[in-house]
């Protein structure tokens, strides 16, 4: 099982191996994120990402062989260089927003085998010990109610990453994404320089038929497009964080 940006080392929650597991819910998990530029977006949360981040789609996975598009994700991007968060300060989250990606920490849902996908802790996450903090099992060794609800957080969660995989396939298929930069030269002369991400590409949206226009609206992917478009202006406040950081 390999481990997604974020998480040291997943491992299935267990109730008999894990019953004395204990979590320090107290402890800010925002050390695990200071140093991502990044972070998966689910589609349902663009409109309040959007208002924040520049929000952009990358390339995923393996380059197919059968000539269907190469996979894409959407991403809230948190820094304009490798390893710079700008919206950690001082060990607090300085945004309005926090991305789930984020929040689900230091849980989160994995495959653990071809038919089942269970609960999974970051076991390098110093919160977990036996002895300090919340109990994740009762007595009886029955999930505690702090774990059913992170179970029902994570089970959403899921669910939507599942429909922005829908629907990052359907942008695929249409081909409206093309490669982008973001240059910017700030008052002291540094330049930044950012690409590697996708962005939409204005004159095909606007040459679409009438018909797939209509569809694009109804599917609701018409203002996921348009929310990614307004979000892009972001990238010009993220210039001006990096210079006051």
């Amino acid at each position: 099982m390999s481990n997604p940006p974020l998480y040291g080392n997943l491992v299935p929650l267990d109730r008999e191996h894990h019953k004395h597991l204990r979590l320090q819910t107290e402890l800010s998990t925002l050390e695990r994120v200071e140093n991502l530029n990044s972070l998966f977006l689910t589609a349902v949360e663009f409109a309040d990402a959007c208002k924040e981040f520049p929000l952009v789609f990358v390339r995923v996975g393996d380059v197919p062989t059968d000539g269907t598009p190469q996979a894409i994700a959407p991403l809230a991007v948190l820094g304009l260089k490798p390893g710079s968060n700008l919206f950690v300060k001082d060990g607090q989250w300085t945004g309005g927003y926090m991305p789930a990606y984020l929040r689900r920490y230091p849980f989160a849902m994995a495959r653990i085998s071809e038919n089942e996908i269970a609960v999974c802790f970051d076991a390098d996450w110093r919160g977990f010990s036996t002895s300090e903090g919340m109990p994740l099992f009762e007595a009886d060794g029955q999930p505690s109610e702090f774990i059913m609800n992170a179970k029902t957080f994570l089970e959403n969660f899921e669910r939507e990453a599942d429909r922005t995989r829908v629907v990052c396939e359907q942008l695929a298929a249409l081909d409206l994404l093309q490669d982008m930069r973001f240059e910017a030269t700030l008052p002291d002369g540094e330049k930044i320089d950012v690409d590697g991400f996708l962005a939409v590409n204005e004159q095909k949206l606007a040459e679409l038929p009438d018909d797939q226009v209509v569809q694009l609206h109804r599917s609701g992917l018409l203002a996921l497009l348009e929310m990614h478009r307004v979000s892009m202006g972001n990238m010009g406040r993220l210039a001006q964080l990096h210079r006051a950081a």
